[in-house]
């Protein structure tokens, strides 16, 4: 049960009639019982809520930034109509709106309400439940019941690196069009057949095709094209830091859409402070998908004591989507890495030589402790490249000094990025690729990292 205002208001005139008459205390008890009589009937009169049933319908996947709707049908098999207000409980991360809805229902009818979800972060989104307030037909009293209604909306990483896949597309054509990977000669992938000439190894002469051509022919070779990429994301506490401002898109899409479908001029507004791995999931996601492209295979693991993900085998159209369901419910946990298990998994799942591409924070102490030294065991089997979001706070930090406190904060940051430019040097001395950049460029130049490997040969 549930009183409203307009009791109370009623309540108030009632004090101002006892007040003016003869006999106070007759005229309170006489009004509580008027008062009391109402509420009863009000409540005997107003709709049952307990009989009500719900069904939903709507969205199950968001994409962070945009929009999505759940539709809640509220169907009434009772003899009385409900009439009042409805709230549909969300988490507040999931933007719900609005946060009550007026609910008029009769006997043996349904209506259907609608609320839109604006989630601001990754992840699943569960509804709590619904509460109902049914009004009597004074308006005095109310009956009021909750009732579990599951819906879970998953919120998808965003993939705002997307504008620069077209750029990033036409290098690799580019590639593939003058890539020395096209240039006959020693490799594993076949090419064509050729006549045999003085000073060709014998191994290579193709004996069926020299018999239907009544000629000596060779197969020429050339360097495999299609590798395995294998991107590891470090899901430990380095990557919970905060950086930069996350551009989140301004649209009116239900994220039903594909992955690839949004224009790149859709319209963004800086939300500040987006976590590392927020960033490193958006530089993923690109790479994966320009590799992908390249007929690359790509597999993807989340790692920090325990796997928190893990995408292998996924076809080339299929790929952005199992990769952003796979990160959409991915936190940051607040413990240190596990190095050795992460390399350990590396090696178990990555039994041929393949780019790794591990994305980390590069701080100096976490690295020196963890990765470096167990990295001799993965770059000694696979080509590594190491990517990290730099804080655009420290490079702003430094830069100030003007007063006595902002030249301590200056030389503390010149510290750490002079420990930052240590450990870049260390892993190259390990042979390891590295990618440092800030965190609205994290992603395409870890794309042109790729493609320049591409351009050597190195892939």
């Amino acid at each position: 049960m549930a009183l409203t205002g307009r009791a109370a208001l009623v309540a108030a005139v009632g004090i101002v009639v006892v007040l003016l008459a003869p006999e106070p205390a007759f005229a309170l008890l006489g009004w509580l019982l008027v008062l009391a009589a109402a509420i009863t009937a009000d409540l005997v009169l107003a709709g049952s809520v307990r009989t009500l049933r719900f069904h939903r319908s709507g969205d199950n996947l968001v994409r962070l930034g945009q929009t999505g709707t759940v539709e809640l049908t509220v169907e009434n098999p009772g003899p009385r109509t409900v009439r009042g207000v409805l709230r549909d409980a969300w988490p507040p991360s999931a933007g719900a709106a609005p946060r009550e809805l007026k609910l008029d229902v009769p006997a043996g009818e349904r209506r259907r309400l609608v609320v839109t979800l604006n989630p601001t972060r990754r992840g699943d989104r569960a509804s709590a439940s619904v509460t109902v307030r049914s009004v009597g037909p004074l308006g005095l009293a109310a009956r009021q019941g909750a009732h579990s209604v599951p819906w879970s909306v998953r919120v998808l990483p965003p993939f705002l690196s997307r504008k620069h896949l077209p750029s990033r597309l036409a290098k690799l054509r580019e590639l593939e069009g003058q890539h020395p990977a096209l240039v006959r000669g020693q490799g594993t992938e076949f090419d064509s057949l050729r006549e045999y000439v003085v000073g060709d190894d014998v191994r290579s002469i193709d004996w069926r095709a020299s018999a239907r051509r009544h000629d000596v022919v060779v197969r020429t070779w050339r360097p495999e094209r299609d590798r395995r990429v294998l991107i590891v994301l470090d899901t430990g506490r380095t990557s919970a830091g905060r950086v930069g401002a996350a551009p989140v898109p301004l649209t009116g899409d239900t994220g039903r859409a594909p992955l690839e479908s949004l224009a790149p001029t859709d319209q963004a507004r800086p939300v500040p402070g987006w976590p590392r791995l927020d960033w490193s999931m958006d530089a993923a996601l690109l790479l994966a998908a320009l590799a992908a492209r390249a007929g690359d295979r790509v597999d993807f693991l989340a790692y920090d004591r325990a796997v928190r993900a893990w995408v292998s085998g996924a076809s080339r159209t299929e790929l952005l989507t199992a990769l952003v369901n796979a990160m959409a419910p991915i936190e940051a946990e607040l413990i240190e890495a596990d190095s050795p298990g992460m390399v350990a998994n590396i090696l178990s799942r990555a039994k041929r030589r393949c780019l790794v591409v591990l994305l980390t924070d590069l701080n100096a102490s976490a690295l020196d402790e963890g990765l470096m030294p167990v990295l001799p065991q993965l770059s000694s089997r696979h080509l590594v490249l190491v990517a990290g979001v730099s804080d655009p706070a420290v490079a702003d930090m430094a830069g100030r000094k003007d007063t006595a406190e902002e030249v301590y904060d200056a030389a503390a940051a010149e510290y750490t990025r002079i420990e930052r430019r240590r450990i870049t040097a260390r892993l190259r001395r390990h042979g390891v690729e590295v990618v440092d950049a800030a965190p609205e460029d994290i992603a395409p130049a870890l794309a042109d990292a790729y493609l320049a490997l591409k351009a050597a040969g190195r892939l």
